[in-house]
């Protein structure tokens, strides 16, 4: 299989995008229209209807949100339009799940796709999309974020696949944590390989973000607690990446501000409508942070950890965030700014980072989260049979292309171990 992130050319690329002299000539900032609030899935019918002309539209969902998508359709056939739901979207979808959602969108051909559900659903409509308007593109694993237009000199230009000559995408996020409403990233599952494969391209940004605050209501506990510390960890990363400007610093610090507060309400009382609509708010805000910014160990590591041991995504990232902080930490103090927006004081900057991570620690056993790769469960043999595997797949990861301190093999391989029985980054 050729994943796009494993080729050396497009790893040096990417990297070299992200770097401080490449940085400093330009950024691109990319978003939605954000469209939020208890009347927001009304207003959103009222903008859209003068758009689509052909008013057919494919909502996207999985059988857990059925009736939420229900209540879109209705919507939408309220305003005229012919509506198609698919409700076969699965938890991390594979890429033959992807397949077979585009070859039924294909027969509809709808001017307007909805995805109603959470990140795995609007993933697999970002990416059913592709096949939809591109049917000559078979391999989505292959589609890299960057395209070489000449080799003397060497010349890159971002990919464009040239989408939304069919339709046009809209999200309706029901969990509050990915934040796929508001970025450019669609990840699907090889499930033969057993890893994530992560689509990268600005065209993958919907078109709306429809944040309904009653939608996350019916989040159980656990759920509410991973997707709140996903949206956490693209917060923090968001502020520590090389890839940070000061507008992606304004959203993940006031993200961070949101997930502390509102995420404990949201989890101990699952009907708190203001926790509900601040941590979907925060979540949208931190998806926006990380897809202009950049994420790094927390989602290397938390896209390995989550497959090779089948652990949700969020937990599986969030559990690495004062890890990653500690390792950061070593050539860069942006910790402080983070510091700074949750009021934690200090005389050195050592006595403000063991504080932050004491907080983030505090916060994570709030919603009842282990601190370590060995309390979430994973056995030492586990642990030991699969740890080349799970350090390969972290190390090959794209995320790592923000991080703001490269990190070897090694380093990887003792980072893990550190991670397992929770001892504090000191390399």
């Amino acid at each position: 299989m050729s994943y796009w992130f494993l080729d050396p050319i497009s790893r040096t690329l990417v990297t070299a995008s992200g770097s401080s002299a490449m940085r400093g000539l330009f950024s691109i900032f990319v978003s939605p229209k954000i469209i939020a609030g208890p009347s927001a899935l009304q207003r959103f019918v009222e903008i859209v209807s003068p758009i689509c002309q052909k008013k057919r539209a494919y909502v996207v969902t999985d059988k857990y949100v059925d009736k939420l998508a229900e209540r879109v359709a209705s919507a939408m056939e309220k305003n005229g339009f012919l509506v198609e739901t698919w409700n076969k979207a699965e938890p991390e979808p594979s890429l033959e799940n992807i397949k077979e959602c585009a070859q039924l969108m294909k027969k509809f051909e709808p001017d307007l796709i909805i995805a109603v559900g959470g990140g795995s659903v609007i993933d697999c409509s970002k990416l059913a999309w592709i096949l939809y308007e591109r049917p000559d593109i078979t391999d989505l694993e292959a589609i890299s974020p960057l395209t070489i237009t000449s080799l003397t000199p060497v010349t890159i230009a971002l990919t464009s696949l040239g989408l939304r000559k069919k339709a046009i995408l809209a999200a309706v996020p029901t969990t509050s944590g990915t934040g796929s409403d508001a970025t450019s990233i669609a990840v699907a599952t090889d499930a033969k390989a057993r890893r994530k494969i992560p689509v990268v391209l600005n065209e993958l940004i919907p078109d709306f973000s429809v944040l309904i605050p009653a939608f996350p209501m019916g989040m159980p506990p656990k759920l509410t607690a991973g997707t709140g510390l996903d949206a956490l960890a693209h917060a923090f990363d968001a502020v520590m990446s090389q890839w940070a400007t000061d507008i992606t610093d304004a959203l993940a610090l006031r993200s961070i501000q949101l997930v502390f507060k509102y995420l404990p309400r949201a989890y101990r009382n699952p009907r708190d409508l203001e926790a509900r609509y601040r941590m979907h708010i925060a979540a949208t805000m931190a998806g926006l942070a990380f897809c202009n910014g950049g994420v790094a160990l927390t989602h290397s590591f938390g896209h390995s950890l989550g497959k090779v041991f089948n652990i949700h995504h969020g937990v599986a990232v969030g559990i690495f965030i004062p890890y990653a902080l500690q390792y950061y930490s070593k050539v860069t103090d942006k910790y402080l700014e983070i510091c700074k927006a949750l009021e934690i004081g200090a005389r050195t900057k050592e006595e403000s980072l063991a504080r932050l991570v004491e907080r983030v620690r505090a916060l994570i056993s709030e919603v009842d989260v282990p601190l370590t790769l060995k309390d979430l469960g994973i056995s030492e043999e586990d642990f030991k049979e699969n740890f080349e595997k799970l350090v390969l797949y972290a190390y090959e990861d794209p995320s790592n292309f923000q991080n703001p301190r490269p990190i070897t093999m090694e380093e990887y391989k003792k980072f893990c171990r550190y991670a397992y029985t929770g001892r504090d980054i000191d390399f």
